[in-house]
């Protein structure tokens, strides 16, 4: 036990040492035989597993050989304190009681989740046996000591399901605080089966949603917007999660059109004017004084009105079309090279750009690709982005794979067996594809230009309807981007157009 203190100078007699390994000053976690160690170096030690070059058995290697420096077990080292388990037996980091990370993690979830019959709540089963069979037990110990004590924390939320404050559907999750947390419980909730798997973008949007409708202080104005929001909003929404999966751009969009509606109606009430009374010069005056996309998010409110009968019917102008001008043809390839060759940059962020710019792909799409889309056929690498799947050229084959078997996030709660080619730090879920846009855009490749200087190339070089069902593009995209760019690929046949027709022989020149 240490003695105790009143002073700074009795802490710093006792408590505080120059680390041994780092050379810091601070509080000391250990004394081992080459001195004192620090928290960070104790911990970091206690991490190394291998095969001790002592005694040759599958130890923890905390301990530094003198002479060559060669990490060595505790015993090998005559460590004076043992770092195994006093419950299971397993070496390493101990906490409270001597227990490993593991045996103390299944503790606190008992805790946690005890339904106050001083057992896990049986719907809850599944729940925790997922995190506590996470490969990384650390980071979920971690993530449910953050913010303890605090009402809406991680702590807190489990908690409150074990005891069955919070029902175990989705609507449970609507209204709780912060979004963050609780979206991040839901989708734990929905990987071990316990919720129904519902897209996420829609988990979001719902959850926005009733914070949103609670803020429009209108009852009146409240009522529409919901009407709005419940019958065309979300049924759209749920059409499109029946066919892919949302993007968080689709989420945003509708977001805004709702935003925008209330908006619409408030702009009505200062103007002293209401849905019976609104005609086709308000309709234009909102228009002028209003910027483009703020234009284009109060469109589908507007048609809806129309639809309902809620209003007359109005002139609505018709949204513009804008295109990014693409890379020319030498930035290409002079940022694919950069990408293949320069080790400096991040291998997550060289393997998304080059997706980008040799397939075309938007962000949107790159993160719904999975290891199993990387297919391996008589020797050579495959990318399933349509049928068939496209070839990989053999210098970025080397980066896809070295990148797959080293992937980042895959010791976080539940993506220890992820699929993802870019795991996010979420349960089950890809990586952002605003962050993926980002780390591509902060290595110098605009996604946007490099996509489509991407495509248009591709449909110079193969019939447009090869490239739409290769890269996954409707055939209508690619065909009209041909014409653009000067192509007639489509008017062929398909076939070889390199090889001769069957049975022609060409004739002599007249030169012999």
């Amino acid at each position: 036990m240490s003695p105790a203190y009143k002073t700074p100078e009795q802490v710093e007699r006792w408590h505080k040492r120059h680390c041994a390994r780092c050379g810091r000053h601070g509080w000391f976690a250990a004394r081992w035989p080459d001195g004192y160690v620090c928290r960070t170096c104790h911990d970091k030690a206690l991490r190394v597993r291998g095969c001790c070059p002592d005694c040759g058995g599958e130890r923890v290697l905390p301990g530094i050989r003198p002479g060559d420096g060669a990490l060595i077990c505790p015993d090998c080292a005559d460590f004076m304190t043992s770092y195994r388990c006093s419950r299971c037996g397993h070496e390493g980091k101990l906490h409270g009681g001597r227990l490993c990370t593991r045996c103390t993690l299944a503790d606190k979830l008992a805790e946690l989740l005890d339904d106050g019959t001083g057992r896990i709540r049986p719907e809850l089963v599944p729940l925790g046996e997922l995190l506590l069979t996470a490969d990384s037990p650390l980071s979920i110990l971690t993530w449910l000591y953050m913010r303890t004590g605090k009402t809406g924390s991680a702590e807190d939320l489990l908690r409150r399901l074990g005891r069955g404050e919070i029902g175990l559907k989705h609507e449970a999750f609507h209204t709780l605080q912060p979004w963050r947390a609780a979206s991040h419980l839901r989708e734990l909730l929905m990987a071990c089966g316990i919720l129904p798997a519902i897209d996420k973008q829609i988990c979001l949007f719902e959850g926005w949603l009733t914070g949103r409708l609670a803020s429009v202080s209108d009852p009146e104005h409240r009522q529409i917007v919901r009407r709005f929001a419940t019958w065309e909003v979300l049924p759209k929404l749920r059409a499109r999660a029946d066919r892919r999966p949302l993007t968080p751009g689709s989420r945003k969009y509708a977001a805004d059109q709702v935003k925008r509606a209330a908006s619409f109606l408030e702009w009505l009430a200062d103007h002293d004017r209401t849905f019976a009374t609104c005609g086709q010069v308000d309709i234009d005056l909102w228009h002028v004084e209003h910027k483009e996309h703020e234009r284009n998010t109060i469109r589908p409110f507007l048609l809806w009105c129309q639809n309902v009968k809620l209003t007359r019917r109005f002139r609505l102008p018709s949204p513009p079309t804008r295109r990014a001008a693409p890379l020319s043809q030498n930035e290409r390839l002079d940022l694919l090279g950069q990408l293949l060759t320069d080790d400096s940059l991040p291998l997550r962020s060289r393997v998304a750009g080059i997706i980008v710019l040799l397939y075309a792909q938007p962000c949107t799409r790159v993160v719904r690709l999975t290891v199993d889309d990387v297919v391996h056929e008589n020797g050579q690498v495959r990318l399933r982005l349509g049928e068939p799947p496209s070839p990989v050229p053999a210098p970025f084959a080397e980066l896809l794979l070295a990148w797959i078997d080293n992937r980042d996030n895959m010791n976080t709660g539940t993506n220890h067996g992820s699929r993802w080619i870019f795991p996010g730090r979420r349960a089950g879920q890809p990586l952002h594809p605003f962050a993926l846009s980002e780390l591509i855009n902060d290595i110098g490749v605009p996604t946007t230009a490099s996509r489509t200087a991407a495509i248009r190339q591709q449909v110079l070089e193969m019939p447009a309807p090869v490239v739409a069902d290769a890269l996954g593009y409707h055939q209508v995209t690619t065909t009209k981007l041909a014409a653009e760019a000067g192509g007639t690929w489509s008017r062929y046949a398909p076939g070889d157009p390199t090889r001769s027709p069957a049975g022609w022989t060409p004739r002599g020149t007249g030169d012999s």
